[in-house]
């Protein structure tokens, strides 16, 4: 069965990914044949990962988390559900903040 997957790198960093294989992708990621990203950043860990009917629908969930916050997918791995609507939302009072803009 297809499934996406976030991994936690020896760095702290997220990578996520989809495969028909999960432990042989797994397998892979930590012998250094995975992804470009994940050879500089070994050992790397499990810490989500969610099954589809279909590889397309594995690969478009993938896309979705990438774009994600670190926030948000921390959120995901904890199995926060509740939290991911509140963390869909730009806190554009912070970007101002660091640009230097006053509220308007």
């Amino acid at each position: 069965m297809p499934w996406m997957y976030i991994l936690r790198c020896a760095d702290g960093s997220y990578y996520v990914g989809s495969t028909i294989y999960l432990e042989r992708r797994l397998r892979e990621h930590n012998e250094g044949r995975g992804a470009r990203y994940t050879m500089r950043r070994l050992p790397v860990e499990l810490v989500y990962s969610a099954e589809f009917p279909n590889i397309a629908q594995a690969y478009a969930a993938e896309k979705q988390v990438q774009g994600w916050s670190r926030a948000k997918r921390e959120a995901l791995i904890r199995g926060d559900f509740e939290a991911l609507p509140g963390l869909a939302k730009k806190d554009f009072a912070r970007y101002r903040a660091k640009r230097g803009q006053s509220e308007e």
